[in-house]
């Protein structure tokens, strides 16, 4: 079935800018609603951003709207999150997963039911 690998994090300082990649590969269709959310140790896990099957649809968290963007890269096969002026609070692992298509809610994790092993992103000085 369809999997999910994600990449692009790493150390970046404060106000910084990073780019993650979900890449899928797999799966019975090419426009999967896609989700990212991030979890740093002893926190609840988060929901970041998603991107519906609908060209355009986009959802963020309010902590994240404004610096980060969600888009879909069809030459990949990926969904990207753009961040830009990143935060200490911004540091967590990083994972995308599938939407299960059973709601319209985006935010919460168990409508997801495929999920990314995750990519680290520290944010520090």
């Amino acid at each position: 079935q369809v999997q999910l690998v994600e990449s692009g994090g790493g150390l970046v300082e404060p106000g910084g800018s990073l780019r993650l990649a979900c890449v899928l590969s797999g799966g019975t269709e090419s426009n999967y609603a896609v989700g990212w959310f991030r979890q740093a140790p002893g926190k609840e896990r988060e929901f970041v951003a998603a991107t519906g099957k609908t060209i355009g649809a986009k959802y963020y968290s309010e902590s994240v709207r404004g610096r980060f963007h969600i888009n879909r890269n069809m030459a990949k096969n990926a969904v990207e999150l753009l961040m830009f002026s990143l935060k200490f609070a911004d540091t967590a692992v990083y994972t995308c997963a599938i939407h299960g298509d059973r709601s319209g809610w985006f935010e919460g994790p168990q409508e997801y039911d495929i999920w990314g092993q995750g990519t680290q992103v520290t944010v520090s000085s």
